[in-house]
């Protein structure tokens, strides 16, 4: 992985709201008589192909995988009893829950998955609570165990442990 966001074909990237992918090639397009570069980004959860272009990339929001120390860092935001989102009523509160997990920060997934598995312990959760729990424990999931050097199926346990706990 190169400094600056420049990957090359085989490394594991993150692109918001999709999570981990890999970038399978890059290819040159010719855009509006331009010739642009693109990192094809093939997501590790679904199989689904983005085409994302190499000069806009960074500020697209790809980025590396979080280092184990950061990943670390995201657990203890698992593991913290605040809760990030208040708002009522929820279309509000689904809003910002959406928008954190547009950011692309694993730290804001993961304060979505705390308050949304939290929330499930206290009553049903709606079809959207639902999915947007289930977008963040993917996205979650599979970037901390590349960054943990572990599995996926490992790090299901540790969270679902956390939540057990509190």
């Amino acid at each position: 992985m190169g400094a600056q966001g420049a990957f090359k074909i085989g490394d594991k990237a993150v692109y918001p709201a999709h999570g981990v992918g890999e970038v399978t090639d890059i290819q040159k397009r010719m855009i509006s008589g331009k010739e642009r570069s693109f990192y094809i980004l093939k997501i590790v959860e679904n199989g689904m192909k983005i085409m994302i272009p190499v000069e806009t990339a960074q500020a697209t929001g790809l980025r590396n995988v979080i280092s184990k120390k950061e990943a670390k860092a995201v657990l203890t935001v698992l593991k913290s009893d605040e809760v990030a989102v208040k708002t009522q009523p929820w279309n509000r509160r689904y809003r910002e829950y959406m928008e954190m997990l547009k950011s692309g920060s694993p730290k804001e997934v993961a304060k979505v998955l705390r308050d949304l598995f939290r929330l499930r312990g206290e009553k049903d959760l709606s079809f959207g609570e639902r999915r947007l729990l289930d977008t963040a424990r993917t996205l979650l999931v599979s970037e901390l165990a590349l960054a943990l050097s572990t599995s996926e199926k490992d790090i299901e346990a540790d969270i679902q442990k956390i939540f057990e706990a509190s």
